[in-house]
Parts: structure tokens; sequence; C-alpha cells
């Protein structure tokens, strides 16, 4: 391979004889060729040139650089982008802020000339987007001490006398403030600190200046593996499904990338965004022109996403797995269109939005729209302001072996009225037509799932807290005109879409889970009580399948059709009535209630159950006395044909490939044995384990 060097063509690495392995070394000279003994200093100067097949393995180091992959690999030949040493190489899009003046006691002013930020100064920029909320001011750049973002304010004012934040997780860290003003007479970012008593001459002090760390900036940048780095610190901007969706790592609109084993924290907004690519004309339209409805130029961005050849052979298919997603602003993972078809495993995802300096309806430790075949799959989610968010098609979607608790908004142990926008929970559902399976599960949150959607089957799990939002939230909350959200449903397994259809609500399925009721705190029953006629969310805090008791069973609602045919019927709304509920196997313990329609439902209104968890030397261990108190009647062992399929896509709860599911296997992967026990675990011993070996 030839490549052009401070004026000399030289022939320095070659692809004769197989793939070619580039080295690099934050702290090798300027003039590296990749080689091992002579490595490039950049991980871009190695992107420049790695080719299908091509490895990239990065020393120990931090590189203070935006890498953009120009070329990528083939499903067979992948360029792969390994750091020697886990965790070690560590790429950031900030940098090292140093020139600080006292102005006064605890605050600090330090001037940056714009030339550094190449034309894009995050300090400058605001965040803007459909479905952000804007009730403050917020630049995309931040100001981090000792690798911690500090908290942006509004006025110099508030730099010099900072009030203790009611709606923080970490209230105590958020007199920590900072403030932004232009120069334009020197072209200079004047940022005001207030280090509260701390030096910022002897501390790490960081300011963002670029957009993202490792993203190509072209589409169709394929088969690309990302593995064992730690990335942090960019100055993103807000990502909803109506936009080109920023993230501080992402394939931008490719398919087949793998990201692994990496460290991925302090992103402004989303950590690893796999989602949709830029549509001219039609980017946060709603929020450019206001005349077409959000949820209109969603089903628009998803046609013309069609129209330009989205499908599983070119788009998605990517895999996150073994990661460590933390303290991001909006997301830890985002994903529209673009995440199709993926595998999101083994991860860790915790604190996300917890500062509580960003609002709006895309937030989420995982928060993504059309996740079509993607499996969520043995995730540790928790302390964030709301687990994962399935919205829009989460059509042959799996959630599966993940645990959650500490799911909230606000702050669980803060009681103050100011403390949040809303109430959150470990899983959100929302104008989805199915099918969405979730199984073997472990909900600890006090508001467990939120169900704004239908065609959905709960199988073998833990559920120690409520569905809310039961049979509603699905309109657009016009006050006069019905205004309900017709959504796409797709063929099987693809993209093609099929038709759109309102949320009928129902064609739920509820099997062989186990329903905890916990004590509620007074503060959050009392916003609950008061939120019930709200038409987005019940308020419910209570656990079991109780919201369903109006539902019809099948052969209720199955007689609205009989004798009728076609147009000659006289006219009724079996149409667009609730769909039918199915449940059997089902254990409700400590007040949690069946719907009135479960015949086979087990209650125990007698025993005393607790459910919690414990952290021995960094590990999760479930502790609970339910299963003392598991009946002997034995379960039945379900597979897909057991299951009805999900109404308006016509679809089974099967695998990806078309092939049924067995459910005989746990939490962990054992399997059941022949007297088969409710909830996610195969015996009942097993919770003496840790939930995770990551």
């Amino acid at each position: 391979r030839f490549f052009y060097k401070s004026h000399i063509i030289r022939l320095s690495l070659c692809h004769f004889g197989g793939n070619m392995i580039y080295y690099v070394d934050s702290a090798a000279k300027e003039n590296g060729n990749g080689t091992q003994s002579n490595p490039f200093k950049k991980i871009q100067q190695a992107a420049d040139i790695a080719q299908a097949g091509d490895e990239v393995i990065v020393a120990p180091g931090l590189y203070r650089e935006y890498v953009n992959p120009k070329n990528g690999g083939t499903k067979e030949s992948p360029i792969i982008y390994k750091s020697s040493t886990l965790k070690a190489a560590h790429i950031t899009g900030a940098e090292e802020l140093k020139n600080w003046s006292k102005v006064d006691g605890n605050v600090y002013v330090t001037r940056i000339k714009n030339d550094i930020f190449n034309g894009n100064n995050p300090y400058t920029t605001l965040i803007r987007g459909d479905w952000f909320i804007a009730y403050m001011t917020a630049h995309t750049g931040d100001i981090f001490l000792n690798g911690k973002s500090m908290y942006e304010v509004t006025k110099l004012d508030q730099v010099m006398k900072p009030v203790r934040s009611k709606t923080s997780w970490d209230p105590d860290f958020s007199v920590y403030t900072w403030y932004t003003e232009q120069n334009t007479e020197t072209n200079e970012t004047v940022i005001y600190a207030n280090f509260q008593g701390k030096d910022p001459a002897k501390e790490n002090v960081e300011f963002t200046v670029r957009q993202n760390c490792f993203l190509p900036e072209k589409e169709g940048i394929n088969y690309i593996t990302l593995s064992g780095f730690t990335v942090s610190k960019a100055a993103t901007q807000w990502a909803p499904p109506t936009a080109y969706q920023d993230g501080m790592i992402g394939p931008h609109w490719s398919k087949g990338w793998v990201i692994e084993n990496c460290e991925i924290y302090e992103s402004k907004c989303s950590g690893i965004s796999l989602g949709k690519y830029y549509q001219k004309g039609n980017d946060n339209k709603w929020l450019e022109t206001k005349y077409k409805d959000g949820t209109q130029t969603q089903r628009d961005c998803v046609c013309i996403a069609q129209i330009d050849g989205w499908s599983k052979e070119t788009i998605g298919s990517h895999t996150i797995r073994n990661c460590d997603i933390h303290d991001c602003g909006q997301c830890g993972i985002v994903g529209h269109l673009g995440c199709v078809f993926s595998l999101i495993e083994n991860n860790h995802i915790y604190r996300i939005n917890n500062k509580q300096n960003l609002a709006g309806a895309e937030i989420g430790g995982i928060k993504m729209h059309a996740a079509i075949d993607v499996i969520y799959r043995r995730n540790h989610i928790h302390n964030c302001t709301r687990g994962i968010w399935l919205d829009w098609e989460a059509q042959g979607t799996r959630v599966t072996q993940n645990f959650f608790h500490d799911n909230c908004l606000p702050n669980p142990h803060n009681d103050n009225k100011e403390s949040g926008m809303a109430i959150a929970e470990d899983l959100f559902i929302e104008v989805s037509h199915g099918p969405t399976l979730v199984d073997n599960n472990i909900f600890l949150s006090t508001r467990a799932v939120k169900l704004a959607t239908q065609g959905v089957a709960f199988i073998h799990n833990l559920i120690a807290g409520s569905f809310t939002a039961v049979g509603r939230g699905v309109n657009n909350g016009t006050p006069h005109i019905p205004s309900p959200r017709y959504t796409p449903y797709h063929e099987p397994h693809g993209t093609n879409i099929l038709g759109f259809m309102s949320i009928l609500h129902g064609d739920c399925k509820f099997f062989n889970n186990i329903f905890v009721q916990q004590k509620v705190r007074p503060f959050l029953k009392a916003v609950m009580i008061g939120s019930r006629r709200n038409t987005w969310d019940d308020g419910n805090v209570f656990a079991g399948t109780f919201p369903y008791s109006d539902y019809p069973t099948y052969s209720e609602w199955t007689k609205k059709f009989e004798g009728y045919c076609g147009m000659g019927s006289p006219m009724s709304d079996r149409y667009y009535d609730k769909l039918p509920v199915w449940a059997g196997g089902n254990l409700y313990f400590n007040g949690a209630k069946p719907m009135k329609k479960e015949t086979d439902a087990y209650v125990d209104t007698k025993s005393k159950i607790t459910i919690s968890y414990d952290v021995v030397d960094g590990k999760y261990i479930l502790k609970t006395n339910v299963f003392d108190f598991i009946p002997e009647t034995k379960c039945s062992l379900l597979k897909t044909d057991d299951i009805a399929e999900a109404f308006e896509p016509e679809q089974k709860y099967e695998n990806s490939d078309g092939t049924p599911i067995v459910f005989d296997t746990d939490f962990y992967g054992n399997k059941r044995p022949a007297n088969l026990i409710a909830g996610p675990f195969a015996q009942k011993d097993s919770i003496e384990k840790p939930l995770f070996d990551f």
C-alpha cells in the first residue's frame, strides 16, 4: 500500500501475502509508519488506510482525537480496532483546560481561542431537536473536573452563588457550576467555573472540543469492530428519531459493527448511536417548521428510509456486548431504524440522565425506535431515569435475562416535589403492534413496565413493580380532536412496511410470572394518585396483571365476530375495541393482584415476601424468600405455538430466523427441569449465585 507522508512516497506497509496489522502508540514519534517498531501516533493514521481484514492494535494511552474510519470491512473480514490492554487505550473528545485566573473565592475564569474548534464550537452550539424540552439553555460542550462533568448554568451569578440542585441524583456535586459566554472582539470562548475550594491548576480540568470520538463521517462503512477501548467526553447533539442520531461511537447507517469490552461515559447526550442517517428536508422537521406533528414526520422518516434502501441486507445487524456504559446525559445507547436485527448483550448501563440537566421524550439507558428483531440479553440496567424504552415497531423484539432495578425519576431517595418531570420505570414499550417478547427478566423498580402498547408476551419473569399506562398513552394529547398515533408494522423479520394502524390495546400474554408487591414510599404514592387522570399514564404503583381486568378473554372477543361477514354486518365497535388478553401459571404475593378473568392465578395473601439485592465483591446477588413459598403445582413448559401470534402483524413469538422458541432455559441459561416453577430461575437455590459474571 502506498501513502503520502512529508512529501515522500514510500512503500511502507503492503498487503502482499495477507492482512495487515497496524500499531498505534500515543507515546510514539510523529513520523511513525504503523509497524510494531515504529507505530503511528494517532489512531486516525491507521483509520485512513486500514482495509478489510486489517487489524489496528492501539497501545495504552490517551488519544485526544476524533477517529473517522475511511474504509469498512466485510462480514468475513472486518476491520478490527483493538486496545492492546483492556480499556487502557482511551479515546476522548476533550482537551486539557488550563490558564485559569481567580475571579473571587472559589470562582475562576479562563479564555479559549475559538480556532481550536475548527468552526464547530460546542460552547455556541445549543442542544436542540424534536422532543427536547429546552427548559434551560444547554450547550453541547461540557467542563470536567477529574473526569466528572460539572453543571452548566445560565447566569454568571449562578457560578458566584451556586444553588444545590433539587433534581440531580448527585446534589452535592451540583454546586460545581460553570457558565460560558463569547468575547467576539478576541474571538474567544470565556468559561467561568466554581471549583468549590479546589485549585484548577492542581486538578485535571478538561473541556469538550470534538463532537464524536469514533464514528465514520460517511455512511456505509460496514463491518468494523471496536474492542477494549475507553471512550469519553464528546459534545454530542440531542438524538431524536426524526433527525440524524448523534453519538460518541456509532456506525453511521452501516451494517455489521461490533462494539465490545469498552467503557463509555460522559457523552453530553448519547454514548453509542446505532441510529438514523440524515434525511435532507426531514431532519428535526417538527422543530424547524412546526406544521407537521412529530409523529407524522416520524412516519415519514420510516417510509423515506424504505425508499432509500433500508433493509436487512444493507443496515443494522450490529452487536454491542460486554460494555460498561454510564454517566451520559440522554442515552447510553440510542437508535432508530439503523438498530434493526442487532444484539445488545452483557452490558452494564447505569447513571444515565442523573444530572437532570437534559429533559425530553428520548431519554433512557437504552432508547430505540423500530427495534425490529433486536435482542436485549443479560444486561444489567440500573439507576437510570428509565431503563429500556422501546418506542414504535418493537416487532420481533426480545428482552430476555436482564436485571433492572432503581430505574426511576426522580432520585428514589429524594422526596422533594421538585425532583423531576415524570416518574419512570424499568421498561417502557410504546405504540408497537408487537410481537414483543419479555422473558426471564428481573424487574425490581417500583414501576416495572409501562405498557402503552399491544402485542407483548411476558413469560417467566420476576416482577416486583407495577404495570403502568395500560390502555393509555397512544394518542397525541390533543384536547378536542382525535389524534391516534398510527404506527407501522412490517413483514415478519424484515423492514418492508405492511401497513399502519392505531393501537387498540391488549393482545398481551402473561405466563409463569411471579408478581411481588413492594412497599411504595408515601411521597411517590401521593404523586401517582394525583396523576390518575393523566392521559399518558395511570399512575399505577401496584403489582399484578389487574390493570387488564376489563379486557376480554379470547373466547369473549371472538364471539363479537360470530355470524358477521363484511359490509352486510351490523355496525359495531368490534374492529376498534380492546384486543383479548391471556394469562396462566402466574403467582402473586404481598398483595399483588391478578386480573379478574385469570382462572388459575395463585394468590398468597399470608406469606411476607422480602425482595432486594446485595453487592458482594462487586457482584450482584438477589435476596428474596419468595422461592420458599412457591407452590408445588407444576407450570406448563411453553413454546412458540402455545402463544397466540401478535394480532396486527400476524407474527409469532419466535426467533429472528423464524424458528420456534422453547422456554426451557432460565435467567442463567440453565435448562429447566421437568417440574417447572414460575419465575426466571430453573431452581429455587439459584438466587444464591451472582446474577452476572461481569
